[in-house]
């Protein structure tokens, strides 16, 4: 086990849901089985109604980086994305850098982690056609729930962190069929 799976969050489920309910954001919870991946959560989606999502954290070839929160159904094909983004060749970030950054560990990643990047560094970029939904479903920092919340409420929980939610239509990054 590595030092960062010891540490507690920075912000842990309990902190996000107080931070939801101060500012008036309602929210459904789901409990469920740890998920690591959307494969793993695919019986969910007949379960928890809205549009269930990933989210990838990365950087460009400059050390910007970005968290791309998207449709588990929008394909995105990395070389496209930079093109997308106006940024430089896109790679994943290490879970070191995960940790450091947004204050959060590999299988957890949410737009709520946001909170933890004080600096100011990292970019977040929603999904336009994931925005277009009732409900938006992510972890709360914990991946054996989910929660879902209006994608207005989303963008006002991240502006509260001093963060541009920066919507963008990722459809021009799909890969070729």
């Amino acid at each position: 086990m590595s030092d960062i799976d010891q540490k507690p969050l920075p912000t842990g489920t309990e902190d996000l849901f107080a931070m939801l309910e101060q500012q008036g954001i309602a929210y459904s919870l789901h409990h469920h089985a740890p998920i690591f991946t959307v494969e793993e959560g695919e019986h969910l989606k007949a379960e928890i109604p809205g549009v269930h999502c990933r989210n990838l954290f990365i950087r460009d070839k400059k050390k910007v980086m970005f968290l791309v929160v998207a449709a588990n159904d929008t394909m995105i094909d990395m070389k496209k994305l930079a093109s997308v983004l106006d940024c430089g060749r896109l790679s994943f970030g290490s879970a070191d850098r995960l940790w450091e950054n947004l204050g959060i560990r590999q299988g957890s990643v949410n737009p709520f982690c946001i909170v933890n990047d004080t600096g100011h560094s990292v970019r977040i970029i929603l999904d336009a056609d994931m925005m277009n939904n009732e409900i938006v479903n992510y972890h709360p920092m914990d991946n054996a729930m989910t929660i879902g919340l209006s994608p207005d409420d989303l963008v006002r929980f991240i502006q509260s962190t001093g963060h541009e939610a920066e919507i963008v239509d990722l459809s021009p990054a799909a890969p070729d069929a």
